[in-house]
């Protein structure tokens, strides 16, 4: 005898799709800022979504090659607390300088000043210089909801969409001990709650030329304007 299976109805699933929504805090179809066609796969969405935070290891590589897509499509980009991020390398790695706003020192109110830059635009970027409570961290997910900024920070951060870790670097252009470098593969590790096993790539980060390409792949050599990596320990 064959169970009567009922398929739920649209008023079911619409509660069901609105309660997970409230629990992440943020809609599942929600807009998303474009990024890097490598970087795609590994973020929920395939890009950035609006009103979300992502933990990110503390990679100045990382940080531009994310920032790149959304300000080449236009949208305003803002990194605090991050005094390595040089113009050349910033430009080099594909992110326009035109929508791009530096606050490198942004002092012991960096919490306030990354609140207030989301308030207009639509990515932040930030280095925790020290330990953020829960309560705090509620307040900036607010805020980033009601204007549908997103916030990558370098380090941990609660109620995440994705986390994205870096290993097994590689650089190349070095012979025989002497040389410049002229880029770097590494294995990129993405977590997040909307996906079972975490995602993992090998790409060039920077390439040659200092933008992020598919690992192995070859671009004309030029050696890289030297920016300090920071990991996360």
């Amino acid at each position: 005898m064959r169970a009567n299976v009922r398929t739920p109805g649209a008023a079911v699933l619409g509660t069901l799709r609105a309660q997970l929504e409230r629990t992440q805090g943020r809609r599942l179809d929600a807009p998303v800022l474009p990024v890097h066609p490598v970087l795609a796969p590994l973020l929920p969405g395939g890009g950035l979504r609006a009103g979300a935070a992502y933990a990110l290891e503390r990679s100045a590589a990382l940080v531009m090659a994310l920032m790149a897509g959304p300000s080449q499509v236009g949208a305003w980009c803002a990194a605090v607390g991050m005094p390595e991020l040089g113009a050349e390398a910033t430009e080099q790695a594909g992110v326009d300088l035109e929508r791009l706003v530096l606050i490198p020192d942004p002092g012991p109110r960096w919490l306030t000043v990354a609140a207030t830059v989301a308030e207009v635009m639509p990515v932040v970027a930030v280095r925790p210089p020290g330990r953020v409570t829960d309560a705090e961290a509620a307040r900036l997910a607010a805020r980033l909801r009601d204007r549908g900024s997103t916030l990558l920070v370098q380090g941990r951060w609660p109620q995440v969409e994705a986390t994205l870790m870096l290993s097994d670097p590689a650089w190349s252009g070095l012979e025989h001990g002497h040389g410049h470098l002229t880029g770097r593969e590494v294995t990129v590790t993405s977590g997040s709650r909307r996906w079972p096993v975490p995602r993992t790539m090998r790409i060039a980060l920077p390439a040659c030329g200092g933008e992020i390409a598919p690992a192995g792949q070859r671009t004309p050599s030029r050696a890289m304007p030297a920016y300090e990596e920071r990991w996360v320990s």
